[in-house]
């Protein structure tokens, strides 16, 4: 906010070294007190001794002094206002000028345009009052003490004594007899001064407020109005001057305490009765002049008076005088004055005529001794009259204004061509048909979104044109009112804002078949215009920053009152007009507009931002000349080696992607750049800002120096030729990796490499801010665009930056499933992903997967560096060359060598002022930048944190941020511009950059410090606009953790600043720094849960607890802040234990054993609240109870009461956790605990199993390489873990002697079940992973052992469905293993075991159904005969299991549940042509990655022995669906590979896998 808008207290030291700067204190002199922080409370108390120390001479001191008093006298702005108001003087105000000072105007002041109009407004008033000659006299004003009004000076605004604490504005009067309709008043606007005789054309003016009697009884008021204008116009027409006299404005002589001049208005309630008033021109008249009077007293005009505030209508009466010659010449106009007589209640008519002439601004009777001269001047004032009428006397006519100049300064803010820097807000009515044809400028401008008020825009007006070009979206009003209360970022992507085109129906649509339909004004301003106000305070205050948009009215038509109330509401919001215009070719349709718009603001304000009387297509010619490049339309390279055009509404459908085109920045129009711009656009790119096609486009162009090309550009080139050349590619994805050192140049070789490629394929940059779904419907819209063969359409290379793993394999599944055989090329990619990555090991990732992966580092070959060398020393030779002006290349010559960086920041912080607000910016830039990727701050908000104004033109919106920086801050910082918002923000050229700053610039202050600070600058958090991702970089810097597959070094516990601070200060000031982020932050509840984890980690299990509760208590349904609240008794319980001592009471005990018992409740509250999240699979609820539940089980085994037997078994403990038995010990001391803890085998055992069928379903050895990274909360290899963790929980329920003891079956049975376990058979994932144990022969023992378990007959004896699977799924694995067993038994017996999953009406788990699909699959020994009753089995077992799956995997993204196939089908009968997926991974060779990669690309099938293992099935294709025929009728079969399918109907063969998913389809091929 500017300074002359604050009261001096509130001054920061910005304002204050505006103040010294504006009354004449040396630069010097400024700059120290800027230094030393002067602030308005600190100016306020400064003495002679301080300014003498900080070397200021006397004579400035003396300045600053005397100023300084005057700004104490005014006690509050001493701004231009206050000036202006020391020179003001208004008739009969009584207040002195301190008086004036100490009145707080609540409007802001004058703005900058604001005061340009009020110049010229003031310049054309004094011309008006200037007086022809001195013979009027002294005016009406003098004779009553006032300043004579040619003191006025510039300035708009005065005060309203009606309301001190008002600024109002001053107004022109009706142009002299004019009925135009459209002209209007404002209320308690100013009028000029009453004046007396100028030039008798131009009128003088009379002020009548005429309230009192506007309220009296028609005979009153018509006698009352009739005195007032015949006396007036008597005077007028003896003098032969042209006047007006005005009722209903108000004349400080007869209305004490108001403006002279001031507008009030008054209610009539019949014109008629002024109309009518005027007939007794007739009775007061001599007979001689009453047709002359008729003639020159015009009838009365009503002015309707705007008033914002208040619905009562109100008009301003003019009666305009017109003496002329033809018509007055020789007479004398003597006046009867009628006079209404209270006393006789009728009017009467003076009797004796009176002669009145104007003296001055006064009416005034010539007196009896100066009648005859006056008379005998009469044809000396008739021919001055004459002369005036004459032609010779009329204005020129003035030159036509250069509205083509104008338009375009409006347009660009001063530029010479139009560009993205600003958005444009459009806001019309209705086009007639004929303007269509002039609107094509509209269609190149950037424009937001459209407030369009015509009904019929989309059938015949605007928008049917505009959405030929576009891609748009429709609204009304009611969309913009947000009734969801979504978040500012939530409702953007809802509205499609910056994606697509806003089109706002402001009054209905008449083609709608919904409820909004078109209405009148006044039903419109009932119903619609609080919408309109939320709308456009949306835009404006969460949208678009101040400054970054223009409004335009486009006035294509006759306007209406809505139009205009959406004018007053941008003009509210926007405070003022310096970002709003209009444009209106009808002179008639503008001063409709602005008649109405002045209640806001001034006309000549609103004539000064507009453009009024331009044709529009002379209006679409000169902005479209404005255009920075030609209009023709981009083109892509073709299958046939040719060109298509791409139109930009194509363009703009496929959002998600930025399109590079082959003639990319062709169209740009090279006189549109001079030689500074082009040096600037290429210094500010090896200053460190993201490279641009344009750069490219200029280096190829030879308007600047080449762009180095580095090694590693020349790799991924090659690379990406090997894709493109020969045969050997038939996958529909290819992927080609660049990993690079932050800052190293990654990302310009990435943009380079498609640069080069820009007219051979087609290219873009993926905008990862979409769903893969998104994404990959418009890359494949993009591949296909405008290609007749899509099989030999050229590939597509997408570029993606800084992506997420799961990101990426989505997409790559997504893009390759969509592109079958018939859309692409049998021998070529159809899409290149080029993924760009930060690392900070890259060639570690390089090594990994060379075949394509490049990696890009800070260190430089020694081409490169004599490239390096060789373009520093171009730079070096240019004039007034700074290195400081290409940082980052420096840098990157220098390798950024840690040495060198901080050398470097050294020199150029030096004599930093360490206390100043723009340091302090730079430290939290920096703080920010260092700890969290990608974050910047917006200019909105570092002006707001300097204090800097908001609404002001362009110009001096950029000289007051960016000129105001020092140089230091203005070197390391590089503007970001947001490329779908265009939106502009700041950070540091680079990461290490930013990381040596922070470290300078700290000074004492400890990191954590800096934080403190940081979160308490209200001006940056509570700033509006960009509040959203201003937070989300404050929360990341709190809780963000680094991550691997991000391309950090490590996977961290907590953020990397929050490590920081516990490792170089201590725990203590990060949980202080947490805290304070939490309050500040509106106490989110991860800021809790990571307080928790924090304490947690530091034994601190009490606080751990609280902090766990606290935000459980903020979000009681989500499981991972429930899962939280377990680990922290889960670590408690662990402590606890690990530190057990001898002496350890009984009552300690308890207490270790309730902590483990709550965790284990808390965590089963963590599955339940996972169940219900449709979003995410959170398991770890159960991982965590199974741990708890087995670290529980080993200290009850450590207690004297639960003593080991010989066999190292827990009789004791077994009986006491399945059965009634109590040890007498415990019977009291356990009161609580007993129930619970028999509880104990139940609950582990049901964790047990959902991780079981859980891990049945997905592909887990993602992670197995991973396995010996053990840190909490994450297990990487689940299926080890599960197997270990049966092994744990079955010991402590394993015995002998309680099966001998026991004479209950259930409980032998149970207790059998437990050696089940023990060794791997308690459920079907650890049954399986017996397949890939490397000890088969222990594997095969293990099976048959567990076999032996069972009862001969499982069917007889009742056994339970987990049970009977599990048997089943033992046999199967045992006969892959050894064939040869005699344990295993045939085929048709398991499949009568497992009928009962298929009769029996009740609910099996999905394990069941997958033995029905394995067992039952047509089998060529058992199987001779066609049998349906088998299909139905298969179909249904099938049919569950795809409604389990679905189930299973929620709303959560394919990337994060690939299904994992647990068999094929072999060449055997029986059980033997069941083949196990590992036998197949042990014909594969290469790493864990290799071997995946594999499979996916279905290089596995190219393996001779698995052809000799596995079978071909028959089947066929049926509209990309695939079919087998089962034992009778045809069974449905899903293709893993949508790439291996062929087009259309037809036989083929494939390999048959089963899946948790059903029966798949692997290497598909037509049947020969």
């Amino acid at each position: 906010m500017d300074y002359g808008q604050l009261p001096v207290t509130e001054w920061n030291e910005s304002h204050v070294k505006c103040w010294l700067t504006s009354i004449g204190i040396k630069e010097v002199y400024v700059e120290k007190l800027y230094k030393e922080e002067v602030t308005g409370p600190v100016l306020k108390v400064l003495d002679e001794p301080f300014l003498k120390r900080i070397g200021m001479k006397g004579a400035q001191i003396h300045l600053l002094m005397s100023e300084r008093k005057k700004l104490g006298d005014s006690n509050t702005r001493p701004d231009s206002t206050q000036a202006v108001h020391d020179n003001v003087s208004v008739s009969n105000n009584k207040k002195t000028k301190s008086e004036w000072g100490n009145a707080k105007p609540k409007e802001p002041a004058l703005l900058t345009e604001e005061r340009k109009g009020v110049a010229e407004e003031t310049k054309c008033a004094q011309v008006n009052m200037k007086p022809s000659s001195s013979q009027h006299g002294a005016s009406k004003r003098q004779q009553s003490g006032k300043q004579n009004t040619s003191t006025f000076k510039k300035t708009e605004r005065t005060m309203n004594t009606d309301n001190p604490g008002e600024a109002i504005r001053w107004a022109h009067c009706r142009p002299f007899n004019s009925n135009n309709i459209n002209f209007k008043y404002v209320k308690n606007t100013v009028l000029p001064p009453e004046t007396g005789v100028l030039n008798l054309i131009t009128p003088c003016h009379e002020y009548k407020s005429f309230t009192t009697a506007a309220s009296l009884d028609r005979t009153r008021l018509q006698a009352k109005f009739a005195c007032e204008v015949l006396k007036f116009a008597s005077a007028c027409m003896n003098i032969r001057t042209n006047g007006t006299i005005h009722f209903g404005v108000k004349d400080s002589v007869e209305d004490k305490g108001w403006q002279h001049g001031q507008i009030v208005g008054i209610c009539i309630r019949d014109r008629d009765m002024y109309v009518d008033a005027l007939d007794y021109i007739e009775r007061c008249f001599e007979s001689y002049a009453q047709e002359a009077a008729r003639l020159c007293i015009h009838p009365p005009v009503f002015i309707e008076v705007i008033d914002k505030d208040n619905e009562e209508q109100r008009f301003v009466v003019e009666v305009d005088i017109e003496p002329i010659s033809s018509t007055v010449k020789e007479k004398i106009f003597q006046v009867h004055l009628p006079k209404f007589n209270e006393g006789s209640n009728k009017v009467n008519i003076e009797k004796h005529p009176v002669i009145f002439q104007r003296v001055g601004a006064n009416s005034e009777p010539v007196k009896i001794e100066n009648l005859v001269a006056f008379i005998q001047n009469l044809q000396d004032r008739d021919a001055r009259r004459e002369k005036a009428e004459s032609p010779n006397n009329e204005h020129l006519i003035d030159d036509p204004q250069n509205l083509g100049r104008k338009l375009s300064i409006l347009l660009t803010h001063g530029k010479s061509y139009m560009n993205d820097s600003l958005w444009y807000i459009l806001v019309t009515n209705k086009c007639r048909e004929e303007d269509l044809k002039s609107i094509n400028f509209l269609m190149h401008m950037n424009v937001f979104c459209v407030f369009d008020f015509d009904e019929d825009s989309n059938v015949s007006g605007l928008y049917s044109k505009y959405k030929e070009c576009h891609a748009t979206s429709s609204h009304f009003l009611q969309n913009y009112s947000n009734e969801s209360k979504m978040s500012t970022n939530e409702f953007v992507k809802h509205l499609c804002l910056f994606v697509k085109k806003s089109w706002i129906f402001c009054n209905g649509r008449s083609d709608f078949l919904g409820d909004e339909k078109p209405c009148d004004e006044n039903t419109w301003i009932r119903t619609k215009k609080r919408y309109m106000k939320k709308a456009v305070s949306f835009i404006c205050e969460e949208v678009l920053p101040k400054g970054s948009f223009l409004v335009l009215f486009l006035l294509l038509s006759p306007v209406e009152k809505p139009i205009v109330d959406t004018f007053h509401e941008f003009y509210s919001e926007m405070n003022g007009m310096d970002f709003i215009m209009c444009l209106a070719e009808s002179r008639e349709n503008y001063e409709k507009w602005a008649n109405l718009a002045q209640a806001s603001c001034s006309t000549e304000i609103l004539e000064q931002r507009s453009v009024v009387g331009m044709k529009l297509s002379h209006v679409d010619a000169t902005v479209q000349n404005m255009l920075p490049s030609t209009t023709h339309c981009r083109h892509l390279p073709v299958s046939t080696k040719g060109l298509c055009a791409l139109s930009a509404l194509e363009e703009e459908k496929m959002y998600s992607l930025e399109i590079l085109c082959a003639d990319q920045c062709d169209d740009i129009k090279l006189d549109c750049l001079n030689k500074e711009e082009i040096k600037a656009i290429d210094e500010t790119f090896y200053r460190g800002k993201k490279v641009s096609w344009t750069n490219f486009w200029l280096a190829d162009k030879r308007l600047c120096g080449e762009l180095i090309e580095r090694e590693a550009c020349k790799e991924v080139l090659k690379l990406l030729n090997d894709f493109l050349s020969g045969n050997r590619f038939k996958y529909p994805v290819a992927k080609l990796k660049v990993f690079h050192h932050p800052g190293s140049g990654g990302s310009t070789i990435a943009r380079q490499v498609l640069w080069k490629q820009r007219k051979d394929l087609r290219c873009a940059v993926i905008k990862g801010t979409y769903p893969v779904a998104t994404v990959c419907q418009h890359a494949i819209d993009f591949r296909h665009y405008d290609e007749k063969d899509f099989k030999n359409s050229p590939p597509v290379l997408l570029l993606m930056e800084d992506y997420d793993e799961e990101y990426l394999d989505e997409l790559y599944y997504s893009l390759s499933d969509a592109m079958g055989p018939n859309k692409r090329h049998p021998s070529r990619p159809s899409f290149i992903l080029l993924c760009c990555k930060r690392s900070n090991a890259p060639d570690k990732l390089c090594m990994a997967s060379p075949q394509d992966t490049v990696a890009v580092t800070h260190r430089l070959t020694e081409q490169e560096k004599s490239l390096f060398r060789t373009k520093l020393e171009k730079f070096e030779n240019q004039t007034e060359f700074k290195l400081e002006y290409i940082l980052t290349f420096v840098l990157m010559s220098n390798e950024f060598e840690t040495t060198y960086v901080r050398e470097f920041v050294e020199h150029l912080l030096k004599d930093i002022d360490l206390s100043s607000r723009e340091t302090s910016l730079m430290r939290y830039v920096a703080l920010l930048n260092f700890y969290v990727h990608n974050s910047y701050i917006s200019f909105s908000h570092c002006e707001a944190f300097l204090g800097l104004g908001a609404y002001q033109l362009r110009s001096i919106r950029e000289y007051d941020f960016i000129s105001h920086l020092s140089e230091q801050a203005r070197l390391i910082f590089i503007e970001l511009r947001e490329t779908t918002t265009y939106i502009s923000s700041i950070h540091i050229i680079h990461h290490l950059v930013a990381k040596e700053i922070l470290n300078q610039l700290s000074g004492d202050r400890s990191q954590s410090e800096i934080a403190t600070n940081l979160l308490q600058e209200k001006a940056l958090l509570d700033h509006r606009f960009g509040r959203e991702e201003f937070i989300k970089f404050i929360r990341d810097l709190f809780i963000r953790r680094d991550k691997k597959s991000r391309g950090d070094n490590a996977d961290s516990l907590f953020s990397p600043f929050i490590e920081h601070v516990c490792n170089t200060e201590n725990h203590e000031k990060a949980i202080g720094v947490l805290k304070y982020a939490y309050e500040c932050l509106g106490k989110d509840a991860f800021f809790a849960q990571q307080l928790a984890r924090l304490h947690y980690i530091y034994d601190k299990y009490e606080d751990a607890k609280y902090w766990a509760e606290i935000a459980k208590s903020h979000m009681p349904n989500d499981s991972f802040i429930l899962d939280t609240e377990g680990q922290v008794y889960r670590k408690w319980f662990s402590f606890m234990v690990d530190n057990r001592k001898d002496e350890d009471t009984p009552e300690d005990i308890i207490h270790m054993i309730e902590i483990a018992l709550k965790a284990m409740k808390c965590f089963r509250g963590a599955q339940q609240a996972a169940k219900s999240e449709r979003d995410s699979m959170n398991n770890s609820g159960y991982f965590g109870e199974v741990e708890v539940g087995c670290r529980l089980l080993k200290l009850l085994s450590s207690l004297e009461v639960f003593p080991k037997n010989a066999r190292g078994e827990y009789p004791k403990l077994v009986q006491y956790l399945l059965t009634d038995y109590i040890p007498d010990d415990i019977q009291k001391p356990w009161g609580k605990l007993h129930s619970r803890l028999k509880g104990l085998h139940k609950n582990i055992y049901n964790a047990l199993d959902w991780i079981s069928e859980d891990l049945s379903y997905f592909q887990t050895d993602k992670n197995q390489k991973d396995e010996e990274d053990g840190r909490e909360e994450q297990v990487y290899n689940p299926r080890a873990w599960l197997k270990r963790q049966c092994k744990v929980y079955a010991t402590f329920f394993s015995s002998d002697e309680c099966i001998k003891e026991n004479g209950a079956q259930s409980k032998t049975q149970l207790i059998k079940n437990m050696y089940i376990y023990k060794y791997g058979g308690g459920n079907v994932t650890t049954i399986l992973s017996l397949l890939s144990d490397s000890n088969s022969k222990k594997s095969i023992e293990n099976l048959e052992k567990i076999i032996s378990f069972y009862s001969d007959d499982p069917q007889k004896n009742s056994i339970e469905d987990i049970d009977l699977i599990n048997y089943i799924v033992c046999h199967i694995t045992l006969a892959c293993l050894s064939p040869g067993s005699s344990k295993i038994l045939d085929l048709q017996i398991l499949r009568d075991f497992s009928k009962r999953f298929f009769k029996r009406k009740r609910v099996f788990p999905a394990s069941a159904h997958f033995l029905l699909t394995l067992l039952y699959w047509p089998d060529g020994g058992l199987d001779k005969d066609s049998n349906p009753d088998k299909d139905d089995i298969l179909k249904s077992a099938i049919h569950t299991l795809k409604n389990l799956h679905d189930v299973k995997i929620k709303n959560v993204a394919p990337r994060k549940k690939r299904i994992y196939t647990h068999f094929f089908l072999g060449t055997g009968y029986g059980l033997r042509k069941i083949v196990p997926k590992t036998n197949i991974d042990k014909l594969m060779r290469g790493s864990l990655d290799e071997r995946r990669k594999m499979w996916h690309n279905g290089d596995v099938w190219k393996i001779g022995k698995v052809h000799e293992v596995l079978k071909r099935v028959d089947g066929w294709t049926e509209d990309g669906r695939v079919f087998a025929m089962g034992h009778a009728e045809k069974i449905p079969i899903l293709p893993l590979h949508f790439d291996s399918m062929p087009p259309g109907n037809e036989n083929v063969t494939f390999y048959l896998g089963f899946s948790f998913l059903g029966l798949v389809a692997y290497h598909i091929q037509i049947k020969k």
